[in-house]
């Protein structure tokens, strides 16, 4: 299929800037459109860790362990602005059973994970006030500031020819007939051959009025930003009830649980008992400050498992909305500029195509 063809983008989170960025660089002349500003909902308030980590079964693992190599080629296109930070994690938050069946599974599957012992994570971690006696290290792990990659992407998408528009909300679809064709905004129609959905929670709805089935559930989750320190952290820390990482501008971002924990009646609350437990569990954080508290909602397909492809009998239509943006969205991009430019079918994204949900309805 011709690069020249017309795609709208719709959602200007890290996965919708990823795949306007990957089109645009094939020749495609890209429209992304966003009711608010870039990475303003989920991608912002995400905690921003890049992994393959415990939990997954084998063909998430390799999906997102592609994309965790995936960042390797982005930085050096995109000049290094996205600054991701390889700096490794180590993590308790687990049983002990469970550590060893993480690090002997994703061993096996090639995963740079060990175990590691109370002495030696003393060293990784000198700041640590309490060590655990055995934790899991992946020294290959990495986190970035996710508002700045996402710019970084947009921006790189405008140098290939992209068009950001930003306030700019989807009102209604474009039709002919039973073919789509674009999306009205308040503005004005805007025409494409393909149209991409990336927009978080909203993915669902938007789908639903082309009658797609799309089930999302949205998790919330509750974030600590502090305001900069000196260097307390050297990695992703995960430990019970307590995940940090510090930024290279040397804020500490704290949760509970991957990107947010469950968030009560008061975040205010909340944020003050999780500082409290970061400064009883970090030597040198006593005057950590308080600069920000996030609450988003994180866009989860039904099933938990990421929703990537074209809708059934709407062969316009690219779905792309997951849980772990962060990691996926290079991977996703360049699948998904494949899928719609060159009309292939990427093997690795079969098991999370959005026709699932369309053919349980």
């Amino acid at each position: 299929m011709s690069t020249s063809q017309k795609v709208l983008v719709v959602g200007a989170g890290i996965i919708g800037a990823s795949i306007a960025y990957h089109l645009a660089q094939r020749g495609a002349r890209v429209t992304l459109v966003d009711r608010g500003q870039p990475a303003g909902e989920a991608t912002e308030k995400s905690f921003a860790w890049i992994n393959a980590s415990y939990g997954n079964a084998e063909p998430y693992f390799r999906l997102r362990l592609l994309a965790m190599q995936e960042y390797r080629r982005l930085e050096q296109e995109l000049g290094g602005t996205l600054r991701v930070n390889w700096c490794g994690c180590l993590s308790w938050d687990l049983t002990d059973q469970e550590l060893e069946d993480y690090a002997r599974r994703h061993g096996a599957w090639g995963y740079d994970v060990r175990l590691v012992e109370q002495p030696e994570i003393r060293v990784l971690e000198p700041k640590l006030i309490d060590p655990p006696q055995r934790a899991a290290y992946a020294a290959g792990e990495a986190t970035l500031d996710p508002v700045a990659a996402t710019k970084a992407l947009l921006e790189g998408a405008e140098r290939h020819g992209a068009t950001i528009r930003l306030g700019c909300e989807v009102t209604d679809f474009v039709t002919r007939g039973s073919r789509l064709c674009g999306a009205k905004t308040a503005e004005e129609d805007i025409e494409a051959d393909s149209l991409v959905l990336a927009a978080g929670v909203d993915c669902g709805p938007l789908a639903g009025r082309l009658g797609v089935s799309l089930p999302m559930r949205s998790s919330p989750g509750l974030l600590l930003h502090c305001k900069p320190t000196p260097p307390l952290l050297k990695r992703v820390v995960e430990s019970p009830g307590l995940h940090v990482k510090q930024e290279l501008d040397g804020r500490l971002v704290v949760g509970e649980d991957f990107g947010g924990g469950p968030v009560s009646n008061d975040p205010a609350a909340e944020a003050e008992r999780l500082l409290t437990r970061l400064k009883s569990r970090l030597r040198g954080s006593e005057d950590v400050e308080l600069e920000r508290v996030t609450v988003g909602l994180r866009p989860i397909p039904a099933d938990g498992l990421p929703a990537v492809g074209f809708a059934r009998n709407i062969g316009s239509l690219y779905i792309a909305v997951m849980h772990n943006g962060i990691t996926l969205a290079p991977a996703v991009g360049r699948f998904a500029a494949m899928e719609i430019l060159d009309g292939v079918q990427v093997a690795l994204l079969d098991p999370f195509r959005p026709a699932r949900f369309q053919s349980a309805a």
